[in-house]
Formats: C-alpha cells, structure tokens, sequence
C-alpha cells in the first residue's frame, strides 16, 4: 500500500506535464497546420520537412537533445521545463496533421459559398471553418491525448519525477523490481478510462448540436 501511495505522488505531474505538452500542441499545430496546406512554394515543403522531423525522431532522443544538450548553455532547462519542451514540439507535429486531417474534411463548396457572402479568409477560419474542424478533430486529438498521456513516462529518464519515476524508484528500494510498475501501469489504466468517456460523451454532445 505504502509503495502504491507513493507511486500515486507522480499524477499530478504527468497530468501536468501532458496538459502543457497537448497545449503548445494545440496551438502551435494550427499555424503548422495551415503552412501545410499553403500552396506558397516552398512553405508546404517546409511544413512537412518540419512535421516529419518531429515525429521521426523518438521522444526520447528529443529530450535528451533538449535537456543534455541545449540544457549545457542555457541553465533555465531544467528537467520538468525540457520535458515540456520537447513533448510539445512533438506534440505540435502531431495535432498539425489531425488538423490537416480536419481541414480535409470540409468540402470545398463551404470555402466558396463564405467567399461568395463576402467573408474574408480569416472570418471564414474562425467562424465556419475553425468550429467544424474542432469537432471533426475531436476524436483524433482524444486519442493522441491519451498516448501523449503514456509517452510522458519518458520523462522520468532525464528526473522529472512523474508516475514511472515513483516506480523505478521503488522497484530499486524494494526486493520486488516488477510488482511496483505493474502499479505504474494499473495508475495508467485508471487515468485513460475517464478520459475516453469524456471525449466520447463530448463527441455525441457536439454530433446532436450539429444535427439540431
């Protein structure tokens, strides 16, 4: 029980650590987004380049680049602040492309029936687009959530001291090294479970306003 309480003092900062991660995501994926959709030559290349860059690279290595690496010059990169980081750059990649996904969705007559009423391109992403794309985007970013929710346990690697911190820490204080983790993942599923019925539960919500 005493290892299980301790294991549970590392929720609070994976909740933390993914909801500032998923942040950065779901604002810096937008203007992500939108560059890889422009038929600007070259900024679509760019966005791509960047895009894959992010998420070809393991998040790991990322936080070891940022953290051990970047971390050596600049002394304000502590762990929690390179765990950020790193995760919301990833994160940044990721919801750029469900936006895309998103993005793809709407048909091309919604563009030209707001451009026929006079709408300027901004006014069309914010109030006709942008609400379509959120709901459409929903369950993709859900799903993505609850990942980035497990993949904050690479954290623990450069002392950010989350869930699997706590276990590690127990498994090398305790004389049993696997039952501490299998807490770890128990804490995971309980965490997970909520989070799925309420993006389901807001899914639905927003299908029947739609219909209304």
């Amino acid at each position: 029980m005493d290892i299980f309480l301790t294991i549970l003092q590392g929720v609070p900062m994976t909740i933390g650590l993914t909801v500032a991660a998923l942040g950065i995501g779901a604002l810096g994926g937008i203007p992500l987004a939108l560059c890889r959709r422009s038929t600007i030559p070259g900024v679509s290349f760019a966005a791509v380049s960047v895009i894959e860059i992010l998420r070809g690279i393991p998040p790991i290595v990322w936080l070891f680049i940022i953290y051990f690496g970047l971390g050596t010059a600049l002394p304000v990169l502590d762990p929690l602040t390179s765990a950020v980081i790193g995760l919301g750059l990833i994160s940044c990649a990721y919801m750029a492309e469900i936006y895309r996904g998103g993005l793809s969705a709407i048909t091309r007559g919604q563009w030209e029936a707001s451009e026929a009423l006079g709408m300027g391109r901004q006014s069309v992403l914010t109030f006709i687009i942008g609400p379509q794309v959120f709901r459409v985007s929903i369950p993709a970013a859900a799903s993505y959530a609850i990942g980035l929710l497990k993949d904050s346990s690479v954290a623990h690697t450069i002392g950010v001291s989350e869930i699997v911190y706590f276990a590690n820490d127990q498994s090398r204080q305790s004389s049993d090294a696997l039952g501490p983790f299998f807490l770890a993942a128990f804490v995971y599923v309980i965490m997970t479970i909520p989070c799925a019925w309420a993006t389901r539960a807001l899914d639905a919500r927003l299908r029947q306003r739609v219909a209304r």
